[in-house]
């Protein structure tokens, strides 16, 4: 929910915009004119303004200009007539989110809203980058691990120039946030941030989101339309899961990277934009370029810069510093007092696959946190928390190197030795003595040559760790 400012000079569809957006809850605000709206952003910045393009005095333009002037990141949305959809379309083109026309459906009102809504909280929110929790970031990366750093200092490094990047990782690693940490860090921070979800708009529709459309391009398209990346015209257009992006559009794309332009649909001159654009994709683009499903050339485009997040399974020692954000703020968003782990609990959440990546360890740590009822959470609870009530790894489907890393860290987390590394080597030796063995049917000539080593040898471990056919044969 936010807070949004309605101007217009129409007293009724004020009164109708209030009560309407205070039903979704939203907090609302109207202004009669240009002027009055002006000083209630200078007074209370809200995180949306919606202003018609006729008004008394300083017109809808003039007030959105003086807006963007002390609030670049405060997104417009512009309501107009038929009649004066080129001053929206300049609107547009100089910053504002979008237009709309009069007469509009409130169903796709109150979507744009949502949109508008949350664009602004990303271009404003913080992105922090580092190895520990900082209190004034609105949303970060951390993370002490050797691989997270490597991150950070890609991000670092690429942020302040104008490289295409290519952020690449599972599921839940966070690559929308890497991408917001490399606008705000870049120079064009104070332009627009555009995010385009290639999944989650139809193929049908994502063109002429992209590129825009004419008058008469297709039926219903009874204005010109401005499409996000002409919108984003100075700023930073994020491509999320470009991997799942049509073929017929990938064309598109590439001219765009190539040659800084686009058309709209039904248009026959190019039109130039300054954007950079950074993509994400959790696909295999090389699996995609064998079976031509991506094109090459885009991909070579894309990656100048490719950013590979690792998966939190390969972080274990950054689980307890995540789960401890995320504790404190779900503590503050629910008003509960910080209850914090128990020993046994953390074992559980570093001794888990987490298949769901950061996202998942978010999830599970914010039910825990309910189900505790204000007691430290413990690994029952983290247990409930967990996809299907399990606080062991998953295996099915796991690499045999992922299985063996699961058992590692499960001797490495149970801390019931002060010689670790000799009893991890003996424990493992003997389970590959054992296994010889069930192959050979026991036969220690075979087992040998199997293992490589010489047939003394081999028998001089089978007596070290008291190894006998019957004990093989029962482990298998």
């Amino acid at each position: 929910m936010g807070k949004i400012l309605v101007i217009d000079d129409d007293p009724q569809l004020r009164s109708s915009f209030e009560k309407l957006l205070t039903q979704e809850g939203h907090d609302v605000a109207t202004a009669p004119t240009g002027e009055s709206g002006l000083e209630q952003v200078k007074d209370k910045v809200p995180d949306l303004v919606i202003t018609d393009l006729r008004l008394p005095g300083m017109d809808g333009l003039e007030t959105f200009q003086s807006i963007h002037k002390i609030q670049p990141k405060l997104p417009v949305i512009v309501m107009t007539a038929y009649g004066t959809t080129d001053t929206a379309i300049e609107a547009t083109k100089l910053g504002a989110f979008d237009y709309v026309l009069k007469p509009f459906e409130i169903p796709e009102m109150l979507s744009l809203i949502d949109k508008a809504l949350d664009a602004g909280r990303f271009m404003r929110s913080k992105v922090a980058i580092g190895p520990d929790p900082e209190e004034s970031a609105s949303e970060a990366i951390y993370g002490r691990s050797r691989s997270m750093q490597e991150v950070f200092k890609a991000i670092g490094r690429v942020a302040p120039t104008d490289a295409t990047v290519l952020i690449r990782g599972e599921s839940g690693t966070g690559k929308e946030l890497a991408a917001a940490a490399i606008y705000h860090h870049s120079v064009r921070r104070d332009k627009p941030f555009v995010v385009i979800n290639c999944v989650a708009i139809p193929e049908t529709l994502l063109e002429s989101e992209l590129f825009g459309y004419e008058k008469g391009a297709f039926t219903g398209a009874t204005a010109r339309k401005i499409g996000k990346i002409e919108q984003a015209d100075g700023g930073t257009v994020f491509l999320d899961e470009i991997g799942d992006m049509p073929f017929s559009i990938q064309a598109k794309i590439l001219r765009l990277l190539q040659e800084k332009s686009i058309e709209r649909l039904g248009g026959r001159a190019p039109i130039p934009v300054d954007v950079r654009v950074i993509a994400a994709t959790n696909r295999d683009l090389e699996a995609a370029l064998e079976e031509g499903r991506f094109r090459e050339d885009l991909y070579y485009r894309l990656k100048v810069v490719t950013l590979q997040l690792p998966p939190l399974r390969e972080r274990v020692g950054d689980i307890p510093l995540l789960a401890e954000v995320f504790l404190k703020r779900f503590c503050a968003q629910m008003n509960i007092r910080h209850p914090g782990f128990t020993d046994r609990a953390i074992s559980v959440l570093t001794n888990y696959y987490w298949p769901g990546n950061v996202r998942e360890l978010a999830n599970t740590v914010q039910k825990a946190l309910i189900f505790s009822r204000g007691a430290p959470i413990n690994q029952e609870e983290i247990s409930m928390a967990m996809s299907g009530g399990k606080h062991e790894k998953e295996t099915e489907g796991l690499s045999e190197a992922d299985t063996v890393r699961q058992w590692l860290r499960k001797t490495l987390c149970s801390g019931t030795s002060n010689k670790v590394f000799v009893d991890l080597v003996d424990s493992f030796s003997a389970e590959v003595i054992s296994e010889a063995l069930n192959l050979t049917g026991g036969n220690r000539s075979q087992a040998a040559r199997l293992l490589g080593m010489s047939r003394p040898t081999l028998l001089a471990k089978i007596e070290k760790y008291g190894i006998t056919i019957e004990t093989s044969a029962r482990r298998e």
